[in-house]
C-alpha cells in the first residue's frame, strides 16, 4: 500500500475535514499569569495533536467567577498583557485559538471571545446576552455586545475587528469558516450563531462558563445538538472546569462537539487534569448539506433583508499534511440504528414505518388479499413479517396473506424448506407453484439453448424464471382480488440488481423499496428477538444464516451456489457507498477514504449491537476501490431506468430513498464518467 507521504488520498484535510478541540485548561482563580501559561500549554498540546481549532472556556485568562475583580484596573491591564503573550506564542502554533477574556472599550467592559491565529489577533466577538438572574449578575460588570456591528477595538495598540458580525474564514481549508458566541448566547431564543451560520460559518463555537447543577449537562446537550441541526453546522461547546471559584457554584468542564445534530465527541466531566476533547469535523459535508436545503438559503435571505452583511476575516494557518488519521465516530453500517440506548425504539420505528405504509395501502385499495412470493431469502422474509404485523394491527387474519413459493431450476432444498417453514409459522395461506415446466416451455418457444439440453445459464435463462414468478403473482392477485407485495430492497435498486418490469423491480406496492439490505438483516434479527413467537424466531435466524443468492443458476460442479455478493460486492460496502453518495453527494475519493477508515480493521471502532462476532469483516483499500468503481458504474450509468419506474413504497431512513417522486431524481441515460474520473485521480490503486 502506498505510504501516507506518497499520496494525498491519506490526508483528512484533502477530504474536507477540520480537526477541532475543546480545551478545559487548569486555571487558578484570578491568577492571570498562571491561566495564560495553562492556556498556552493546552494550545501546544493541541498543536502536537494536529488540531486546527481550539475553543477555550469563557473568560479563561482571568477565570470567570471573580465577580467585582473583573472591574479592577490591575485585572483589566493584566488580561490585556496576557492577550499579547498568547498572540505572540500563536505564531509557532498551528491551531486557531478561541480564548475568553474581558476587554475595555469606550468606557465599557465586554465579555469577549478572541480569535487568534498565526501570530495575529484576528478579531474580537463580544457576548450578546448577559445573564442577570439566579446566580448570575453579569450586567453588574459587562456591557452587552448585541447590535455591535462594523466596529473595531484597540488591543495592545492595534485596531482589530470588533462585533457580533464576524465570520473567520481559512485561506487554506475551503469551507472552514467559524463563528463565536459566548455561553448564554446559545440559551437565547435566537442565538447569534444562527445568524453566523446563515452568513456562511460552518463551525459554531461557544466559549462557556456555565456552572453545573443537576440536569444541566443534558440541557446543554439538547441546546448544542439542536443548534448544530437547525443551523446545519458543527457546534463546539467548551465550559469552565476545575480551578474556577467554588464560593457559591461548581463547574464540570463539559466539552462537546456536534455536527449536523450528531455527537462526535465529549470530554470527561469533573476532571482534575486539563481536558482536550478532539474530533474531526466534516465541513464539506456541512456545505453540501446546505446546498441541498433551500430552507437554509431562504432563511439567510429573510435574516439579512434587514441586517447589514457580515464581515469576513480571512486567516492563514498551517494544517497538518499527510496521514494524521481520522478522529470521529464512523458507522460501518450508516443505515443501521447504532444508538445502544435507543436501539429498540429505532428498530421499532423503522419496522413500523413499513407496517403503517402497508396498512394504509390495504385500506385504500379495499383489497381482499395480499399476494407475495416467498423465496426463503431475506427480502421476502422482511416483506412477509411486515405484512403479518399489518394484518394484526388491522384486525385481519393472517390468512389474508397468500404466500407462494415458486421453485425454479436452482432452488435449493434449504431455501425452499425455509420458505415453507416461515409461511407455516406465520400462519398465512401458503401454496407452491413449480415454475420449471412453464420456464422450459418459454425457453423452448424462444429458441434458447437450454431447452435443447445445453447448460447455458445466461441472463435470458435467469430472467425467464424471474419474469414467470412475477407473472404468476400478478395473475394470482387478480384472481384473489388483491395486490402484489413487492420484496425488492433499496440496495438492489441502487445497483440495478433486479429484473425490470417482469421481475422483483415490479409490484403493486414495494414495501422494502426504502430499506437497504443491511437494515433488512438487522430488522429481521430484531424481530427474532421478541417480536414474534419462538418458532418463527428460529426460522428467521436460519434465514439470516443463508447465503444471499438469486438461485437462478444451478450450483456448479463443486457445489458452489450462485452468490449475489460475489457478483456485485458485499452489501456492507455497497450500502456504505450508497449512503454517502446519494444522501450527502460526497465525491467517490472521499467515500473511499471514509470507507477505508471504517472498514480496514475489524477490531477497531464500534459494531451494531448484537452483530455476530464471526461476521465481522475487514476490507483493504484495493478491495474498497474495486467495488466502489463497480458501484459507480451501476448506480450512475446502468440502473436509473429501473428506479424511474418503481412502484410506491415508504421511505424509512433519513439516509434517503431512491424514488423518482422523492429523494432521488436523475436521467436514465447519464454517464458515470465524472465519478469514475474522481475515483481514478483521487484513490491509489496499490
Amino acid at each position: 500500500m502506498p505510504s501516507a507521504a506518497s499520496h494525498p488520498f491519506f490526508s483528512m484535510h484533502r477530504h474536507g475535514f477540520v480537526r477541532v478541540a475543546t480545551s478545559t485548561p487548569r486555571v487558578r482563580t484570578a491568577d492571570v499569569a498562571f491561566n495564560t501559561e495553562a492556556v498556552l500549554a493546552e494550545a501546544a498540546r493541541a498543536h502536537a495533536a494536529h488540531v486546527d481549532l481550539v475553543v477555550f472556556p469563557e473568560l479563561c485568562l482571568s477565570s470567570y467567577a471573580i465577580d467585582d475583580l473583573h472591574l479592577q484596573r490591575a485585572m483589566i491591564e493584566s488580561v490585556e498583557a496576557a492577550i499579547a503573550r498568547v498572540v505572540a506564542a500563536s505564531a509557532a502554533l498551528s491551531p486557531v485559538l478561541l480564548v475568553g477574556a474581558a476587554l475595555a472599550r469606550e468606557g465599557r467592559l465586554y465579555n469577549c471571545a478572541l480569535v487568534i491565529a498565526n501570530g495575529r489577533l484576528l478579531g474580537v466577538v463580544p457576548k450578546s446576552f448577559l445573564p442577570n438572574y439566579r446566580e448570575f449578575y453579569e450586567k453588574r460588570w459587562f456591557s452587552s455586545g448585541k447590535g455591535l456591528r462594523g466596529e473595531t477595538i484597540r488591543v495592545n495598540g492595534e485596531d482589530v475587528p470588533f462585533g457580533t458580525d464576524l465570520v473567520f474564514a481559512s485561506n487554506q481549508l475551503p469551507d472552514f469558516r467559524l463563528f463565536a458566541e459566548i455561553c448564554e448566547d446559545v440559551w437565547a431564543a435566537i442565538p447569534p450563531s444562527s445568524l453566523g451560520a446563515l452568513a456562511g460559518a460552518t463551525v459554531l463555537c461557544n466559549l462557556s462558563a456555565s456552572n453545573i447543577v443537576i440536569g444541566k449537562s443534558d440541557e446543554r446537550h439538547t441546546l448544542c445538538r439542536a443548534q448544530s441541526a437547525s443551523a446545519q453546522a458543527a457546534y463546539i461547546y467548551s465550559a469552565a472546569g476545575h480551578g474556577e471559584s467554588t464560593t457559591d457554584l461548581a463547574w464540570d468542564g463539559q466539552g462537546m462537539i456536534y455536527e449536523l445534530g450528531g455527537l462526535l465527541a465529549q470530554s470527561e466531566r469533573f476532571a482534575l487534569e486539563p481536558e482536550l476533547c478532539i474530533a474531526d469535523v466534516d465541513v464539506t459535508r456541512i456545505a453540501l448539506d446546505r446546498l441541498r436545503s433551500p430552507t437554509f438559503a431562504d432563511s439567510a435571505d429573510l435574516a439579512f433583508a434587514s441586517l447589514p452583511k457580515f464581515r469576513t476575516v480571512a486567516f492563514d494557518h498551517v494544517p497538518a499534511s499527510g496521514d494524521i488519521g481520522l478522529t470521529r465516530p464512523l458507522a460501518r453500517f450508516p443505515f443501521v440504528p447504532d444508538r445502544a440506548d435507543k436501539l429498540d425504539a429505532d428498530c421499532f420505528e423503522a419496522f413500523n414505518i413499513q407496517v403503517d405504509g402497508l396498512m394504509r395501502r390495504i385500506a385504500s385499495t379495499h383489497a381482499k388479499s395480499l399476494v407475495i412470493g416467498i423465496s426463503g431469502g431475506l427480502d421476502s422474509t422482511q416483506a412477509l413479517i411486515v405484512a403479518a404485523r399489518a394484518c394484526d394491527r388491522l384486525g385481519l387474519p393472517r390468512t389474508f396473506i397468500r404466500g407462494y413459493t415458486m421453485p425454479g431450476f436452482a432452488t435449493s432444498d434449504g431455501t425452499k424448506s425455509n420458505a415453507w417453514a416461515l409461511m407455516r409459522a406465520v400462519g398465512i395461506t401458503a401454496e407452491e407453484i413449480d415454475i420449471r415446466p412453464a420456464a422450459t416451455t418459454m425457453l423452448k418457444d424462444i429458441g434458447h439453448a437450454f431447452a435443447d439440453g445445453q447448460p447455458v445459464y445466461d441472463v435470458t435463462f435467469e430472467n425467464v424464471q424471474a419474469g414467470l414468478r412475477t407473472d404468476y403473482l400478478f395473475r394470482l392477485a387478480s384472481q384473489h382480488a388483491g395486490f402484489v407485495l413487492g420484496t425488492g430492497d433499496l440496495s438492489e435498486l441502487a445497483l440495478g440488481w433486479c429484473t425490470y418490469g417482469v421481475g422483483d423491480q415490479m409490484s403493486h406496492y414495494a414495501v422494502n423499496a426504502g430499506v437497504p439490505k443491511t437494515l433488512i438483516q438487522y430488522l429481521i434479527r430484531w424481530c427474532a428477538n421478541g417480536q414474534f413467537d419462538e418458532a418463527t424466531a428460529q426460522i428467521l435466524l436460519a434465514i439470516l444464516d443463508t447465503e444471499i443468492s438469486p438461485e437462478l443458476v444451478p450450483a456448479g460442479a463443486d457445489g458452489a451456489i450462485q452468490s449475489t455478493e460475489a457478483k456485485i460486492g458485499p452489501y456492507a460496502l455497497n450500502d456504505f457507498f450508497l449512503h454517502h453518495i446519494a444522501r450527502f453527494g460526497q465525491s467517490p475519493s472521499k467515500v473511499a477514504f471514509l470507507c477505508w477508515h471504517a472498514w480496514r480493521d475489524a477490531a477497531a471502532g464500534n459494531w451494531p449491537e448484537g452483530f455476530p462476532e464471526d461476521a465481522r469483516e475487514a476490507y483493504d483499500l484495493a478491495t474498497i476501490r474495486s467495488w466502489l468503481e463497480k458501484f459507480l458504474s451501476r448506480f450512475f450509468a446502468f440502473s436509473q431506468f429501473k428506479r424511474s419506474a418503481i412502484p410506491n413504497g415508504p421511505k424509512v431512513s433519513s439516509g434517503g430513498a431512491l424514488s423518482p417522486r422523492g429523494d432521488w431524481r436523475a436521467p436514465s441515460d447519464a454517464s458515470a464518467a465524472v465519478w469514475l474520473a474522481d475515483l481514478e485521480a483521487g484513490v491509489p490503486k496499490g
